[in-house]
């Protein structure tokens, strides 16, 4: 992700990933067997665990993989929107409370979707990579209905105990 004049670039990094495709010889196979669908679906079955490089792809699991890729843009986008100040200048005082709740109600994914998607996966910005997770965090309201990030309180306390006085804290 970068930030620019526009606003910010979010993309995949695919530059390791090579490009997926169907091998003709199978839409061959494919569609010599079409007559016979007991013979074809046996080929599916099969062919779907040959994943190497110039092997047999069938066309769901091509599916399944730019599914994945559209699903993991969809909620990093939620959370760029949702975390907007933070995004600009990575001052961790500007990041919001956010639960898992919050991206699937935007997205209109499921909540236990948005888990595995944050889940091991990273986002580089211009200030540093980040696990998804990190932009996640419960909330409290103070006495003036403020929602503050528990990050936030956590952050204050770490101060107050690291200026303490040593002598008499």
């Amino acid at each position: 992700m970068r930030l620019s004049e526009d606003g910010f670039d979010l993309h995949l990094n695919s530059k390791n990933l090579p490009e997926l495709r169907l091998s003709s010889s199978y839409s061959e196979m494919l569609h010599t067997y079409s007559k016979d669908k007991s013979q074809k679906k046996e080929m599916r079955e099969c062919c779907t665990f040959c994943e190497a490089k110039n092997r047999f792809l069938p066309d769901g699991f091509i599916d399944a993989i730019k599914q994945r890729q559209n699903t993991l843009l969809l909620t990093m986008n939620a959370i760029l929107e949702y975390q907007q100040e933070y995004f600009i200048d990575g001052d961790e005082t500007k990041l919001k409370p956010m639960i898992l709740k919050d991206v699937a109600e935007m997205t209109g994914l499921d909540i236990s979707t948005v888990s595995r998607v944050a889940n091991s996966k990273y986002v580089q910005t211009h200030f540093g990579i980040f696990p998804l997770k990190f932009f996640f965090s419960e909330g409290l309201q103070t006495d003036s209905g403020e929602e503050v990030s528990t990050r936030e309180i956590k952050r204050i306390l770490q101060d107050c105990i690291e200026n303490e006085q040593n002598a008499d804290p």
